[in-house]
């Protein structure tokens, strides 16, 4: 009788909450379709089209994994299915409190459900049976009785998992698995416990993040780029796109007890300067005037948009050493660069010298007047390597997600003399060619640029810029395909409202080709571990089309380059090329293993730990040849790189890494293969 008052005054707080922040969420909802409808670059009617697809993204970002939610629940949902447009053009918002209350109702019975499985007495005997399927297979639900059976098969699995991780010898974990199990439960039991509260907590409060899910729903129908901001989500996005911000300089992450512990610190900032924090100090709380969090059962990402927040310059954090001792340690942001928003050049040796930069993302400085950023670093960078006479170069732009299109226009510039780049086309039809007007390249010999299926946006516009031009040779794999366009525009005057990063243009080739839901194919194909993922873009359902515009620009290309030649001589190398058919193994067995598993087998200890050892045995096997490649050039630092270095013994420890990681590389290696054949070949093009 006692829980259920107290899960009638949940719920009934919660509902006290719902009048004060219904009016800002109509207004939010009211501003987002007026901004999507004057701003997108393909707005859709509101109507019961946009209402059934609107409903049904909605509910997977609710409960994704069909974890919380029940049939019944799903049922009642469904008399919004059509609704939705109806509610938008009367400005009807008290729809969502439902959402709210279920949502919540459900995380509490969750709660309540595993938390009684500390008393229950688990069965390892074999008598139920783990069943694995793919995502697309799941199903909601049908009654507690379905939630309870899961929760318990989830958390035997769960610790038969974990003592496997922990010890892989059979025999030792039968002689101890009473002490062992009895051990670990509770531990793995309070872990899910703070998953469900880190949802409850999410985003501030399980109604921020519901309301933010159905503003995320009504965007991601546009297309999947278009994004819901808050005024503190998009401090953290432009962040990520600029060379320095405002920062204490420490980076985080959740161990394995759920404490958040600080995983990095950026050499000269505040907290560097400060000298009180070290890496794997557990941080207890962070206040700043009277907003506390406390971190306990706290994702992650709300700890970064505490300390991101603008708000909160300064913040007191309480940090628990790993003594024991405890610690208030104020700290006031300076500005700080930002340590995976740079570049440096490294030289590859082999039959010739050729210069080596990975490009992270096209950041740019957005608060400078010239907005420096990537495209003048490297060419930073670029003169220090020429000093080195360097007959070649690799851009290396795997995993490089897009920013800055300025930053990308400016970077392919400095590899053409002058020309078209790209086509941009707006809402009205109406188009803009973008062009590099200053005549001359800061580097004129050979290149090879690396790509791979997450390398998007701003990465495919230089990559395409450059194929375009016959300036360089594309390898790897199929880029991701986003060849649109957003700006972050706020819904109004009141910040309170928030933000949309709205796709407003999209961007085509100068032949008037787009990549767009089809990615940059490269010149050479390698072998990736991640083919068949289906993470691009031409995989997510609303994505924008793949079409073409007529154009009468011309293009002042280059030679053609010897692109056939080149492909068959990698082709020679990598089909007898031991790693590369690691990587296919290794491939094959993430698909079968995770992405299209469906198999079955009984819930003992023995059975889970031949499943897993089994696959541990196969990845070892195949990733063996990957971890034990050493190539067989040699790569330094610059003379200029080599001195800085030379002044600080972690920039010398994180340098030496660098290096080796680039030696280890297959794909550099590869790529490095390909540039000097290109070398070699070009007199004779």
């Amino acid at each position: 009788m006692l829980k259920r008052l107290l899960l009638l005054l949940f719920v009934c707080t919660i509902s006290f909450a719902f009048g004060q922040e219904d009016n800002l969420f109509c207004e939010q909802v009211q501003a987002l379709q007026k901004k999507v409808r004057q701003n997108h670059y393909q707005p859709k009617r509101i109507n019961d089209s946009l209402s059934t697809y609107v409903f049904d993204l909605f509910l997977k970002s609710l409960d994704d994994d069909k974890r919380l939610l029940t049939k019944s629940d799903v049922e009642t949902f469904e008399k919004d299915r059509y609704a939705i447009d109806d509610y938008i053009k009367n400005n009807t918002c008290d729809f969502i409190n439902k959402y709210i209350e279920v949502l919540s109702e459900r995380i509490y019975n969750s709660k309540k459900i595993i938390s009684a499985l500390e008393n229950e007495i688990f069965d390892y005997s074999g008598k139920d049976t783990l069943r694995f399927k793919p995502e697309s297979t799941f199903q909601y639900f049908k009654d507690d009785v379905a939630i309870k059976r899961y929760w318990s098969k989830r958390m035997r699995y769960n610790i038969l998992h974990t003592l496997v991780e922990n010890d892989s010898t059979l025999e030792r974990l039968v002689k101890n698995f009473k002490t062992l199990e009895a051990d670990l439960k509770p531990k793995l039991i309070q872990k899910e416990l703070c998953k469900l509260e880190e949802l409850q907590n999410r985003l501030g409060s399980i109604e921020s993040f519901v309301k933010e899910s159905f503003l995320n729903a009504y965007l991601h129908y546009h297309d999947p780029n278009s994004t819901f901001f808050s005024a503190t989500e998009k401090d953290i996005y432009e962040n990520s796109l600029s060379n320095d911000a405002l920062s204490f300089g420490i980076t985080t992450a959740k161990n394995d007890n759920g404490d958040i512990v600080i995983a990095h610190i950026t050499p000269g900032s505040a907290a560097f300067n400060d000298g009180n924090f070290e890496v794997n100090d557990i941080i207890k709380s962070l206040q700043a005037d009277s907003e506390t969090l406390e971190t306990y059962c706290v994702s992650n990402n709300d700890v970064l948009a505490f300390t991101t927040d603008k708000k909160h310059n300064t913040v007191i954090f309480k940090i628990k050493k790993q003594n024991g001792a405890v610690k208030d340690i104020k700290l006031t942001k300076t500005k700080t660069k930002i340590e995976e928003n740079t570049v440096s050049g490294y030289i590859i040796e082999d039959k010739t010298k050729i210069g080596y930069i990975n490009i992270p993302s096209f950041y740019s400085d957005f608060e400078s007047p010239n907005g420096l950023g990537i495209a003048n670093d490297v060419a930073k960078e670029l003169y220090k390597l020429q000093k080195e006479k360097i007959e070649g170069l690799i851009l290396d732009l795997r995993f490089n997600g897009g920013g800055s299109m300025r930053e990308a226009a400016n970077l392919s510039g400095m590899f053409i003399n002058k020309g078209p780049l790209s086509i941009l086309r707006y809402n009205n039809g109406e188009t803009f060619t973008i062009k590099d007007f200053n005549r001359g390249s800061v580097f004129t010999k050979p290149i090879v640029v690396l790509v791979n299926n997450y390398s998007a946006s701003a990465s495919e516009f230089f990559a395409a810029a450059m194929q375009d031009y016959n300036r360089a040779v594309i390898v790897g794999t199929t880029t991701h395909g986003k060849a649109s366009a957003q700006a972050i525009l706020p819904l109004s005057n009141n910040e309170a409202l928030g933000y949309s990063k709205l796709t407003v243009e999209k961007f085509y080739r100068i032949t008037g080709k787009s990549h767009q839901a089809k990615g940059v194919v490269p010149d050479i194909m390698l072998p990736n571990i991640y083919d068949g993922f289906k993470t691009q873009e031409q995989y997510e359902t609303f994505a924008l089309k793949n079409d073409s515009i007529p154009t009468t620009v011309k293009i002042p290309k280059l030679k053609p380059l010897p692109i056939q030649n080149l492909k068959k001589r990698s082709l020679t190398r990598i089909s007898d090329d031991l790693p590369f058919k690691s990587i296919k193994d290794l491939n094959q067995l993430i698909l079968e293993n995770y992405f299209n598993l469906n198999q079955e087998y009984q819930l003992t200890l023995e059975n889970v730990h031949k499943d897993m050892t089994d696959y541990r045995k196969q990845w070892e096997v195949f990733n063996e040849p990957i971890l034990s490649h050493q190539s067989n050039f040699v790569v330094k630092n610059s003379a200029y790189t080599k001195e800085i270095v030379s002044y600080n013994e972690d920039q010398k420890l994180l340098n030496k890494t660098v290096l080796n990681d680039i030696k280890q590389d297959i794909y550099i290696e590869e790529a490095q293969a390909i540039l000097q054949d290109l070398i070699n070949l070009i007199p004779l093009n």
